[in-house]
């Protein structure tokens, strides 16, 4: 893992392609603000942002490395509909009502994006079209019921299930029976799209800082947050870091446990090669417990990712293990070469489920983490009703973050045994609710 984790400043596809020089300053000196947020990925970006249009302006932003460093530069830049891994996972703590009000905004996210890009002039690369895929007759059953659920949000979306041979007009693959084509979804360039995100926000006036690593947070009714060279004392504050955290807030860190997921890029492929693949310009993903995910840039790249699906373990050579992965979907494609990989850390709950709250008597200190691999639509959904949590206060707010956070015992010194266990429990689990 340690050779992995060396990785992480390795140039990968998103770094190597992305369209704006953008850079901000370190941290030199002591300053104030209303909201002070630790972390400079999407969530802390996207909720500076929504606070930022609803008129709090005076807020800074601490990022230790540079933005996009973590989930948001690393991720298959899937435009998804849902929030988490399941949504009926939290009905027990929310209620028929509360599912409702989950399902009604779990559909939100490409539109926020699609939104924020037309208003801000954005660059990054924005194609409608997804396919959500099964391999075999309980999947195929999953996602007739995701048919429904998915018309009865959006009926004014090109939504439809094909099954046999119809699958290959969505995807250039023989190694599924069913592919939901949801037309609202997509794919994006997640760097690209915080990048563009973080000039908006300093538009409004936001000041961002970079390579500004926090030291020490020192909790009142003015929290004081400290850098190596600088600090800010602000009225909130807002932990943003995710898989990133490294243990600087206990009461939240115990909260998640980090797993890792292994992209490669191929090099451009011919149109004639790409309509083959991806008869919809499209992103996929399969919905095993652990998912394969990929989509073609709009460079013609073939994007893919996954994970170790039952024990935890980081391939020695992550570029032939994803490649031995595309081969049995796409067999056709052995004499494609890869020129890219990467990979990196995601940051899971227990319930696979965002989280969102304050910290235990600590009302003006406010968190967001655990992603569970589904970040990049779901934080601006999260973020969005988090921003409303931090300003005037709403419904949908108490409710996402009155769902209990669970604990993850062992998670700082059995890490591998500990993901090894849930991964299994998830395959378990996936076998009877219709997702293996």
């Amino acid at each position: 893992m340690k050779t992995f984790l060396s990785k992480l400043d390795s140039i990968n596809y998103y770094t190597a392609t992305r369209k704006y020089s953008l850079s901000f300053p370190r941290l030199t000196d002591d300053i104030e603000a209303d909201v002070v947020i630790i972390g400079g990925g999407f969530s802390g970006i996207n909720t500076a942002l929504e606070l930022a249009e609803k008129g709090i302006t005076n807020t800074v932003i601490l990022e230790g490395r540079h933005l996009g460093y973590g989930g948001t530069g690393r991720n298959g830049g899937q435009v998804m509909a849902g929030i988490g891994h399941d949504i009926e996972a939290v009905r027990k703590h929310v209620g028929t009502e509360g599912i409702k009000t989950l399902f009604s905004i779990a559909n939100l996210g490409a539109g926020i994006i699609k939104d924020r890009i037309d208003r801000y002039g954005i660059d990054a690369d924005f194609r409608n079209g997804y396919g959500y895929l099964a391999f075999n007759n309980r999947q195929k059953n999953t996602l007739r019921t995701w048919l429904d659920e998915f018309r009865r949000i959006a009926p004014e979306e090109e939504i439809e299930l094909l099954t046999g041979r119809n699958v290959e007009t969505v995807v250039g693959s023989r190694a599924y029976s069913a592919a939901l084509k949801h037309m609202g979804g997509g794919q994006v360039h997640s760097l690209n799209l915080l990048l563009g995100e973080a000039m908006a926000l300093s538009s409004h006036g936001a000041k961002i800082f970079e390579n500004s690593p926090v030291i020490s947070v020192e909790y009142n009714n003015r929290i004081l947050v400290r850098t190596n060279s600088g600090s800010v004392k602000a009225t909130k504050l807002l932990w943003a870091c995710d898989s990133f955290l490294n243990n600087l807030e206990p009461k939240i860190s115990k909260k998640t446990i980090n797993t890792y997921s292994f992209q490669v890029a191929s090099e451009p492929l011919s149109d004639a090669l790409v309509e083959r693949i991806s008869p919809i310009r499209g992103a996929y993903s399969d919905i095993r417990p652990v998912i394969d995910y990929y989509r073609i840039t709009n460079e013609n790249r073939l994007l893919f990712g996954s994970a170790t699906e039952y024990i935890e373990y980081a391939p020695r050579d992550f570029r032939q293990w994803n490649f031995g992965r595309i081969l049995k979907i796409f067999p056709y494609l052995a004499n494609i070469k890869l020129e890219f990989a990467w990979g990196g850390p995601m940051a899971c709950s227990a319930n696979l489920f965002p989280q969102i709250g304050t910290l235990p008597g600590q009302p003006n200190a406010f968190f967001v983490q655990g992603y569970s691999g589904f970040g990049v639509t779901p934080s601006h959904i999260v973020c969005k009703v988090l921003a409303e949590g931090m300003s005037e206060g709403s419904a949908r707010y108490d409710l996402m973050s009155a769902i209990p956070h669970r604990e993850i015992i062992g998670r700082d010194y059995f890490r591998p045994t500990v993901m090894t266990a849930a991964k299994t429990w998830h395959q378990i689990c996936g076998h009877f609710n219709g997702r293996r």
